[in-house]
């Protein structure tokens, strides 16, 4: 997330109707609409491989993946947010005709980045938890082999860590299991990878 467009204050309807023309993506929590930055090699490449592998992984089940562009509304948290990967399994529920901002993930994925990290694991995650449909997050690092991976347990949420390339995390609310060294092919440099 960047910096607020405006100190106005706006509604659901004036930010989905600006969001659907503009020539840039924003978020939207509460009434402030944000500017959202581009993503960095790495982050892309890690994106990339994570929506590699669950594609092959969820072929001919009912699951699709969404990377990047897929609007995600919190009803309860007033907020629109783009993860960088989205998972449905089961019937996709959209807002409206658009059939662009979904209403029930089952599995948000974040690439953490500097100037979102503290956003992506706060205030983000907190308007996330707020979908009730959500059964896992997981936050995955750029500069070395780390996934967090956060579970619904009722209403509490488990912390699980996957560390080192030889380390896999398992996706028990699509029945995937994502591989460190895949998720991370082309992405640490000779010297990480020892």
């Amino acid at each position: 997330m960047s910096a607020v467009l405006t100190q106005a204050h706006y509604t659901a309807e004036d930010y989905l109707t600006l969001e659907r023309s503009a020539s840039y993506k924003s978020e939207f929590h509460d009434g402030q609409i944000y500017a959202m930055t581009g993503a960095s090699r790495k982050h892309n490449l890690i994106t990339v491989n994570i929506v590699g592998e669950l594609r092959n992984q969820l072929k001919k089940r009912p699951c699709e993946a969404y990377i990047n562009d897929m609007r995600v509304k919190s009803i309860e948290a007033r907020s629109y947010h783009y993860p960088d990967i989205v998972v449905v399994c089961g019937a996709p529920q959209f807002e409206d005709a658009q059939l662009d901002t979904l209403l029930n993930p089952t599995l948000l994925i974040e690439v953490l980045s500097p100037s979102t990290e503290a956003y992506d694991r706060g205030g983000k995650f907190a308007n996330y938890r707020k979908i009730p449909t959500l059964r896992e997050y997981l936050l995955v690092t750029q500069d070395q082999p780390s996934i967090e991976r956060y579970v619904r347990q009722g209403d509490v949420w488990i912390l699980t860590e996957a560390v080192g390339l030889e380390a896999s995390v398992p996706l028990e609310s699509i029945e995937c299991v994502l591989s460190l060294r895949e998720v991370y092919d082309k992405v640490l440099d000779d010297a990480d990878n020892n």
